[in-house]
């Protein structure tokens, strides 16, 4: 077999090495061709070793000149048909960020210092909008942004464009978490007597029903977009199978639950059943009051000429009540972090506590979304009594 490494003379005299090897097939099924050209000889032949040992075992990696932004732009175009419009523009917004400091790059060349310093520069000077501009990220926000880019990185891996993903090990510094916490400490959802205080107050308000399906668990997005039709007010139950979530907090967008667990079908707690059922009196009075001006919608949350009402309505005027009540302002989504601490801290079975949030993993709902308090733990602390407590009891004389 003739050697395919040929001695090539330059008109300077400079000697070079040079070979051209099949490295497999393009999508229309030519054949595609490598040349190499090395100084030495021996040079030559261990790249021509290595390149026929990869080309066989399937690790070949052909040169390319894609950017990492184009890689960026292949990675979301992969996810188009796979998520939802709003996952989508949410993938979007934290991809900005590394189009914007290692967009330019080649993929090829991109190391895990170009990451590290990203991540650095995330946490310094990134911020665009949500605060002042060129401050740091939250480190939340900014583990968001790496995730995408190592998920952009394993398509690459996968597509043989590179052959490892270099930002798989690249995590936001500990010391980093830790100031994010201390300065950005989260409000606590709320204990069992403030729930409690919130439901009492605002049993006069026009949109109870709503307010009350987010505290037994519903997602905000879930209560915009139940409709009449997915409650059975005689059965007790509903269906949570549709939602009205906002993108890009411009538009809402309506669409069927985040995940296939998200659809299931509920029990109505009694004051809950009550009040739907004056929230359906107070729709029909309504109706008949503004005539031909009133649209059934055929929502639950809705306005007072029956157009459906979205996420950021629900939420403004929850922030608003708690105000008026004196209550500590917390995100409306919490009430279902307090609604599943209580259900959680009375003995609900951790499948039955997954099913109601509509999650597949019981471990993560335990995790996440239970918030044991220290009234919670007294429990515990009773029962330590008995081991703890006993110099309290008989004295024990030695025999």
């Amino acid at each position: 077999m003739a050697d395919p490494i040929k001695k090539i003379t330059l008109q300077d005299g400079t000697v070079r090495y040079r070979f051209v090897i099949d490295v497999g097939r393009d999508a229309d099924g030519k054949r595609k061709q490598l040349t190499v050209t090395e100084n030495k000889l021996a040079d030559a032949r261990n790249e021509l070793a290595r390149l026929r040992h990869e080309r066989r075992t399937g690790q070949l990696i052909l040169p390319s000149k894609m950017t990492v932004s184009q890689l960026l732009d292949a990675y979301m175009a992969s996810k188009a048909d796979d998520l939802e419009e709003s996952t989508l523009t949410g993938y979007r917004n934290a991809l900005v960020h590394v189009h914007e400091y290692l967009g330019h790059l080649r993929l090829q060349e991109l190391t895990e210092e170009h990451v590290e310093s990203m991540v650095a520069w995330l946490l310094v000077s990134a911020r665009r909008r949500g605060g002042t501009a060129g401050t740091g990220l939250r480190t939340t926000t900014a583990d968001g942004v790496l995730g995408r880019l190592r998920a952009a990185l394993r398509l690459a891996v996968r597509r043989r464009l590179v052959a490892r993903n270099v930002a798989e090990y690249i995590t936001i510094p500990r010391k980093a978490r830790k100031a994010d916490r201390r300065e950005n400490r989260r409000e606590e959802p709320w204990v069992l007597t403030e729930v409690q205080a919130f439901v009492v107050g605002i049993r006069e308000d026009r949109g109870f029903a709503a307010l009350l399906l987010g505290l037994m668990g519903l997602r905000p997005a879930e209560v915009a977009g139940l409709r009449w039709e997915d409650i059975d007010l005689e059965a007790g139950t509903l269906v949570v199978a549709n939602t009205r979530t906002m993108v890009g907090n411009a538009r809402t967008l309506e669409k069927d639950t985040k995940t296939e667990a998200g659809e299931r079908t509920l029990p109505l707690p009694s004051p809950v059943s009550r009040a739907l059922m004056s929230a359906q009196l107070t729709q029909e009075v309504e109706q008949l009051s503004m005539g031909s001006y009133y649209q059934r919608s055929g929502y639950v949350y809705v306005d007072h000429l029956g157009l459906p009402m979205d996420t950021r309505q629900l939420r403004e005027h929850a922030y608003s009540l708690m105000a008026k009540l004196g209550l500590r302002k917390v995100r409306l989504y919490d009430a279902r972090h307090s609604c599943l601490t209580f259900l959680a801290m009375n003995g609900v079975p951790d499948t039955i506590l997954a099913a109601w949030a509509g999650h597949t993993n019981a471990s993560f709902t335990k995790r996440v979304y239970v918030h044991p308090t220290a009234d919670d733990m007294r429990s515990a602390s009773t029962q330590l009594e008995a081991l703890l407590g006993f110099e309290d009891g008989p004295s024990q004389t030695a025999v």
